[in-house]
């Protein structure tokens, strides 16, 4: 559900077999990211993978001045993606595009920027590192905040670092490296991740075997809810129907 970044860690959401059908119902519409980035440097991918293109000195940015340029990107904004992204132009990926020599231009889009915090400004030669933590909206690029922050000081910015903390209500707490997967392939039960990502509703059994035939049920739900066996197996997503006293199977996990 989703891509990385090739330098980044962190956070990748994967379904496996009946989970697959889970996937385009989640609502993974929130990212956390933690981050370095370091002014000073621009580069042609806004990151460290890529060329060095202008260097500056940053020895006149005092530590406020950085933290209220990072404060400028927080809130409803317009941001222009990295060139280097997964974005289609022309049904080719503007990535592929750049990396054949082609010049690509994105346009701004909207998205949003809950919150950003910088926890540390450090200074080395005649860069600064500012290590910041991220929870945005989907379709946000912390590359782009780096190269924006830079070009709003005028010393340029590029990312040295990036790991995605967590992808909707799925964090770093529940992942697994691939090391470990490889050594015990670990799965979050498909009850739990439902439970995390949904409003949950527990059954009676007579509730519970007219979901496993797909009967709508005489529930008053408020949105997409996950409904539940008495055992607490996840049976089924069920939502409202024009009639609010009526709920409909979106998606049914039995059988």
């Amino acid at each position: 559900a989703g891509t990385l970044d090739p330098m980044a860690t962190g956070v990748l959401v994967v379904g496996v077999e009946r989970a697959t059908r889970l996937l385009g119902h989640l609502m993974l519409t929130e990212k956390a990211y933690d981050a370095t980035v370091r002014l000073g440097q621009s580069t042609s991918t806004d990151d460290a993978e890529g060329e060095t293109l202008v260097t500056a000195p940053t020895d006149h940015l005092g530590d406020e001045v950085i933290r209220a340029a990072f404060a400028t990107q927080v809130g409803d904004i317009e941001q222009v993606p990295t060139a280097v992204s997964a974005i289609k132009v022309d049904g080719k990926r503007a990535y592929a595009l750049v990396r054949a020599g082609e010049s690509v231009e994105l346009k701004a889009r909207p998205v949003t920027i809950h919150e950003l915090v910088v926890h540390g400004i450090r200074r080395s030669g005649e860069s600064v590192d500012v290590d910041v933590s991220v929870r945005c909206s989907s379709g946000t690029y912390v590359r782009a905040i780096a190269r924006d922050v830079g070009a709003a000081l005028g010393v340029g910015g590029h990312l040295t670092a990036l790991r995605r903390t967590a992808v909707g209500p799925y964090g770093l707490g529940l992942a697994h490296t691939l090391e470990e997967l490889g050594e015990s392939f670990a799965l979050l039960p498909i009850a739990e991740a439902a439970r995390a990502a949904f409003p949950a509703y527990d059954l009676d059994e007579t509730q519970a075997g007219h979901v496993r035939v797909g009967r709508k049920l005489a529930l008053g739900l408020a949105g997409l809810t996950a409904v539940f066996a008495p055992d607490g197996q996840f049976l089924a997503l069920y939502e409202p129907t024009g009639d609010p006293s009526l709920a409909r199977p979106v998606a049914v996990f039995t059988g």
